[in-house]
């Protein structure tokens, strides 16, 4: 079995030579805009912050270089050593990617630009299995059976146990995939719609591991993808911030001045109260405590100046401040409907608009709360529910507009959780249904000192009948301490 040094480095090769024929655009389809951004920069973003990939080659469409560079020049991507001009076909290019990758041994990894929903556990398992493996695939199961056609008719259909859908990355030791390319040069026959093809034809006594993809690597090719991408963005699932031990806590907010609207009681108090314990100057406000209502632009820009004054910056501004009424909307009155759009939508606004000069300077984080309802609306309380809605989208929209003066915007998204706010709306619940407030606020100060934005942290009770990554145990006596129930998940 082929054996590799667990130190050889990584190299993500991006593939990006479509032209959007299919799509029927005047532009690549990697330049294509979803979730505010060009697909491939969600791409090389994801590649970018995985910690098992150590550089990145890629490979673009003539003409297109000096885009594909000044996205990585904007968006800081520091493991880009290069781009190059691909070739005319998907073979060309990824001979002109080994080309430049010099004669050391080393992990690639060929992946097309326009699957941005790779994720860094797919990733993972691809250089884990180039330990033992030359080459590797990314599979998943088909649910549809596959027929094979003899022109307009059906000649044949396969056993759909024994059939996969490719995706990528493809993954291979340099040294292997070039020998391959070396020996299909020879063939003046040569064709091949993929890279693992290759190996398969000239080197086929080389084993090609099968990883596990995921239904979500989707590849952005017909118009109906764009839609779906645009929403799968929405509702994609990623890793939560690591969570913080007692040194990272002290690393990232001692000193520090943390602003905490909505911090009488609940999960405001208890992020307040965790990052105290562990060095920040913090500051509560909220309507009850000293009369700072985040309705009024007045009350939290004066907040906010005062903090300044005293502490000399701001880093953090965090709004738990919600109010939830239960009731059919027919029934409610117009007091009610002011209160609940002005506290839950407008006061997020307000604090925004008033914390941004800080921020800014500070080069901070500014993180807002939703509710799982946000995704798909209540009843008998659907103006708390699309008042939430509003509010991911405001979080996106800013983390996006904020990123060139180093403001980050995330937004916590708890399961049912017990709150005041919760008890008095629906009284009395069982214990065991509810998330802790304590457990809500760690995950909330594990994202303040992440260098995550623009991200939905969906906080939730692990469902035992749901496969899924069971988080880290973490004691209770440990500072990030978290019930062994709770889930942390990053959709964004």
């Amino acid at each position: 079995m082929f054996e590799v040094q667990a130190s050889v480095r990584t190299v993500a090769v991006v593939l990006a030579g479509g032209v959007g024929q299919r799509l029927g655009l005047p532009i690549p389809k990697q330049f294509v805009k979803i979730a505010g951004k060009p697909i491939i920069e969600h791409t090389l973003a994801v590649f970018e912050s995985s910690p098992d990939v150590d550089e990145i080659v890629v490979v673009m469409t003539g003409g297109h270089l000096d885009a594909v560079e000044e996205i990585v020049r904007r968006a800081g991507f520091a493991k880009v050593s290069r781009v190059v001009q691909g070739g005319a076909t998907r073979n060309e290019s990824t001979e002109r990617a080994l080309a430049v990758l010099g004669d050391g041994e080393c992990n690639v990894l060929f992946h097309d630009a326009v699957r941005p929903f790779v994720t860094h556990r797919i990733i993972a398992d691809c250089v884990r299995a180039l330990a033992a493996h030359e080459a590797v695939d990314v599979v998943i199961p088909s649910a549809d059976t596959i027929v094979v056609a003899d022109g307009d008719l059906l000649s044949g259909i396969p056993r759909r146990a024994s059939l996969r859908r490719g995706q990528t990355p493809q993954g291979f030791r340099l040294s292997t995939i070039r020998k391959a390319y070396e020996l299909a040069a020879d063939d003046p026959d040569f064709a091949a719609t993929d890279d693992c093809g290759v190996v398969l034809r000239y080197l086929p006594d080389t084993p090609i591991m099968l990883v596990h993809g995921d239904e979500q690597n989707m590849k952005v090719t017909e118009p109906v993808d764009l839609f779906i991408a645009d929403k799968l963005f929405q509702l994609a699932s990623h890793s939560a911030p690591a969570p913080a031990d007692t040194e990272a806590y002290e690393r990232g907010l001692r000193g520090r001045t943390l602003v905490v609207f909505g911090g009488s009681c609940g999960i405001g108090a208890d992020v307040a109260d965790l990052a105290e314990r562990h060095g920040a100057r913090v500051f509560r406000f909220s309507r009850s405590m000293n009369g700072v209502n985040v309705e009024n632009p007045a009350d939290v820009a004066r907040a906010l100046a005062e903090v300044e004054a005293e502490a000399g910056s701001i880093d953090f501004v965090v709004n738990t401040a919600g109010v939830l009424r239960i009731g059919e909307l027919s029934a409610t009155d117009h007091a009610a409907i002011d209160e609940a759009v002005r506290v839950n939508y407008l006061g997020p606004v307000h604090i925004a608009r008033s914390a941004f000069p800080y921020l800014s300077r500070s080069r901070g984080q500014l993180l807002l709360y939703t509710s799982s309802s946000y995704t798909r609306g209540r009843a008998l309380y659907s103006l708390y529910s699309s008042a939430k809605a509003a509010v991911v989208n405001l979080t996106q929209a800013l983390a996006e507009e904020w990123a060139p003066h180093g403001v980050r915007v995330n937004c916590v998204n708890p399961e049912r959780t017990r709150t005041p706010m919760r008890e008095r709306a629906f009284g009395e619940e069982p214990a065991q249904s509810l998330l802790l407030s304590e457990d809500v606020a760690r995950i909330s100060v594990d994202t303040l000192i992440s260098s995550l934005t623009g991200h939905v942290i969906d906080v939730r009770r692990e469902d035992p009948t749901r496969p899924g990554p069971i988080p880290a145990q973490r004691t209770a006596d440990a500072p990030g301490a978290v019930s062994e129930a709770l889930l942390g998940q990053v959709a964004g």
